[in-house]
């Protein structure tokens, strides 16, 4: 056997290892499961795979909670998944199951976007894929589009992104990119939701200051090769020559953070930034006591949990 198939090159755990012969080794979010009903938990809600962009392999899972109005158009939510942009799908149990829950919760219709992945295809393609998807969504808003469940149920009117840690960081980066291009059909995000978003930069705050060169820096300079420094305004949102905050193509954002996540003083510093920046709209942030990062993808029974889901499924029934 050839040893340099075993040598190990790079090593990001808990996300992926890379061989010297260039393979690369998901330790998580390799699972799959199929869109379905879900009979388990009696929510009636309906998942279904579709293709986005047949070039690429772009695609989506749409969720459809049960309809008990075919006449009532519901909010309209486009979900990225997060994984450091490099693990996880839309249709790994962890995310697909987390859909199945929150449309239940909120009632709406759900688009979770599974964009391609580094270290295969390197930031940015995770933003332009995840813009394809956004656009394609849009096309859907004057009842035109292939996809039913889009043209038949989606209020318009009433569109939300949301993602947690690096889809975080997209559904923030996809937020200033409508503004800047522009939606098909016009379409205005109405909020993003914001779970322990991915941000960092080469300043260290607050907690920070304690810690080493750490995983968050290391990953995004592996996953965005051609990034020059952890301050791309992509990943420090408040970097000098960052896009205005102002420029946010939404009316209302609401961050979530976790006590004990290593991410936490960076949701805070967008948080603060955003409502200094004189932007027209209304910030909210939520801190849950006692939690690490995405706990509530690996723990979702939990009350904190559970807290996270209803101010959630809150934020967007009452923007």
């Amino acid at each position: 056997m050839d040893s340099s198939k075993a040598e190990i090159t790079l090593d990001f755990p808990p996300f992926l290892r890379v061989y010297k012969d260039g393979r690369v080794e998901r330790l998580l979010g390799t699972d799959i499961v199929p869109p379905s009903i879900n009979p388990e938990t009696g929510t009636g809600v309906s998942s279904k795979d579709v293709i986005i962009v047949p070039e690429t392999g772009v695609s989506a899972r749409i969720y459809l909670p049960k309809i008990t109005d075919p006449l009532q158009k519901l909010p309209l939510l486009v979900y990225f998944h997060g994984g450091g942009f490099c693990i996880e799908t839309s249709s790994s149990p962890t995310y697909h199951n987390y859909l199945n829950s929150l449309v239940a919760e909120a009632n709406v219709v759900a688009v979770s976007v599974d964009y391609r992945r580094a270290p295969e295809h390197p930031v940015p393609t995770a933003y332009e894929d995840s813009w394809a998807a956004l656009q394609w969504v849009a096309s859907h808003s004057n009842e035109d589009g292939p996809e039913a469940w889009l043209r038949n149920h989606a209020n318009f009117d009433r569109v939300f992104l949301a993602g947690d840690s690096a889809g975080a960081n997209i559904a923030h980066n996809m937020a200033l990119r409508a503004t800047e291009v522009g939606l098909c059909g016009g379409v205005k995000l109405l909020g993003i939701v914001l779970v322990h978003p991915y941000f960092w930069g080469d300043d260290r705050i607050d907690s920070e200051a304690k810690e080493p060169k750490g995983l968050a820096e290391k990953l995004w300079l592996y996953v965005c090769p051609s990034a020059a420094d952890i301050n791309d305004p992509r990943i420090n949102p408040v970097a000098v020559g960052a896009p205005k905050l102002s420029g946010l193509g939404c009316r209302r954002v609401l961050v979530c953070v976790a006590e004990k996540d290593g991410l936490r003083d960076r949701g805070w510093l967008y948080h603060d930034a955003v409502a200094q920046s004189g932007w027209d709209g209304v910030v909210e942030i939520m801190e849950a006591q006692g939690e690490n990062h995405v706990f509530h993808l690996f723990n979702p029974t939990c009350e904190n949990a559970v807290n996270l889901m209803k101010r959630f499924a809150s934020f967007i029934n009452h923007a």
